[in-house]
């Protein structure tokens, strides 16, 4: 017996890590040093910072994957992977420096792996940093046949002085909340249980949605925001904390952009929560409560600005055609969020 006999095809791992690399090349950036195909990647520090300060973060898809793989479309849930870690360390101020991937299946599908690549190569261009490296292990027996999970894990670099850790946040400032593509990467357990025990299909095209199928609809990748935060961060405009909206929604991820002795109020009329929210909690019957616990619910990205500087913000925004929303403000109080 080989390694192939078990179900490992070794020449096939050569042969998509080939058929990769132009997508890995697309997204050098001036500090990549060395190529593909090395035990490490060498990433040198950017020029101009007194003061850098690390920041790593690291997340994957969840089981927005389960779709991906029924639906047979692979070429979104690369960007999902990027967006979940640069949206977080962005948070902090830090600009992506460079990505790497880990990729497990049970047997190599180089089309369908290649789709995946495709679409982590595109999210790092979208967020400016580089793919610097990955992993693609091919694990016969632990995952079933087309299956394959994701997990993804970034470095970026704020200057010291310029770092954001909620420590200058003040009661009185405003939040700012940036539309989400959608309900992105969380909740997705949640969502196949309401297809499932409603006997919806991914093809099923409600009313509601003008036209999308509920599979198109979901699949939507999690918006990627650092381009234009970053060039945000560069203008006059003071910003005191950011938070990126993951699982937890709203209530569990902007107490975490705050000081001690805050918690910030919410106005839910304050923007229009997208339709394919509204048919998850109709045919799912789930209460408003756990909606919000559960969902973006239409806000993907959070930033804190004092209130005399939150007109200008949201029209530096609208300027950039960034659907934003004076969402709420900071008050007194133990970390906890509450709507009005």
């Amino acid at each position: 017996m080989d390694y192939k006999d078990a179900g490992v095809d070794v020449e096939a791992g050569r042969s998509f890590v080939t058929q990769i690399r132009s997508c890995v090349e697309s997204t050098n950036r001036p500090e990549v040093l060395g190529g593909l195909g090395g035990f490490g990647g060498y990433f040198q520090m950017p020029s101009g910072y007194q003061e850098p300060v690390l920041v790593s973060g690291t997340d994957g898809v969840g089981t927005k994957l389960k779709i991906a793989q029924e639906l047979d479309c692979h070429d979104t849930v690369g960007i999902d992977l990027v967006a979940m870690c640069v949206n977080d360390i962005l948070t902090s101020g830090a600009e992506p420096l460079f990505f790497l991937d880990y990729l497990a299946t049970g047997k190599l599908n180089s089309q369908q792996l290649a789709g995946v690549v495709k679409g982590i190569a595109k999210g790092c261009r979208l967020s400016g940093c580089a793919l610097l490296g990955g992993e693609t292990a091919e694990m016969p027996g632990f995952y079933q046949l087309g299956e394959y999970d994701l997990a993804g894990f970034c470095v970026g670099v704020v200057e010291k002085s310029k770092l954001l850790d909620g420590s200058k946040v003040q009661v009185g400032d405003v939040a700012i909340g940036l539309a989400s593509a959608g309900v992105h990467s969380n909740g997705f357990s949640l969502v196949r249980k309401i297809i499932d025990r409603g006997g919806f299909s991914w093809l099923d095209t409600p009313d509601i949605l003008n036209g999308n199928s509920l599979g198109a609809e979901l699949i939507t990748p999690t918006q990627i925001y650092v381009k234009p935060i970053l060039e945000f961060l560069a203008t006059e405009t003071e910003v005191h904390s950011m938070a990126h909206i993951t699982g937890g929604g709203l209530p569990e991820n902007l107490p975490r952009s705050l000081n001690e002795g805050q918690s910030i109020e919410i106005k839910i009329d304050s923007w229009t929560i997208p339709p394919i929210f509204s048919w998850l909690a109709k045919a799912g019957k789930v209460q408003q409560e756990a909606m919000f616990n559960t969902f973006n619910m239409g806000i993907g990205f959070v930033l804190i600005v004092p209130p005399t500087q939150a007109e200008s913000a949201l029209e530096w925004f609208k300027s950039k055609n960034i659907a934003s929303y004076q969402i709420g403000k900071v008050i007194t109080g133990n970390g906890t969020l509450s709507f009005t």
